[in-house]
């Protein structure tokens, strides 16, 4: 059976984990396998990159200890080594993850630049059904 090269947990170097951990696909990939039980063919990630690009993303996680690929038949299967990061960096994968969620929360947030009826300060009066401006005081109607 073919094995795959991966370094111990004393070989990790917070360098080369942040490296690997600072491209967004990259990043995907390691999210993707946070929030998943169990492990994941390199061929269910839909990465916005061709398969040897893919390919060179997967293997820089591997090298950099972010995740374990073992060969499963033909297929490699990925498991991210989340307990061997957080003995070796505490609290860095909780912390790369959580600024991934921000940001994905902030990608799909509502521009309020571009559509005002997405601002917090308007709300609709129930009564007459008029836009209302809210401000500090009292609502004032919105124009």
């Amino acid at each position: 059976m073919r094995t795959l090269d991966h370094p111990s947990r004393d070989e990790m170097r917070l360098d080369t984990v942040l490296a690997a951990l600072a491209d967004p696909v990259r990043r995907t990939v390691a999210c993707k396998l946070n929030d998943a039980f169990g492990d994941h063919a390199c061929a269910t990630f839909e990465l916005p990159v061709s398969k040897s690009t893919a390919t060179y993303h997967f293997r820089t996680l591997r090298e950099a200890g972010v995740i374990r690929q073992e060969y499963e038949g033909t297929k490699i299967m990925n498991t991210l080594r989340k307990d061997d990061l957080d003995a070796r960096f505490p609290g860095l994968l909780d912390a790369v993850f959580a600024a991934q969620n921000i940001e994905r929360a902030e990608a799909t947030a509502p521009n309020l630049a571009t559509d005002p009826a997405a601002s917090p300060l308007r709300r609709r009066d129930r009564g007459s059904g008029r836009n209302l401006k809210l401000s500090r005081g009292a609502p004032t109607p919105a124009s």
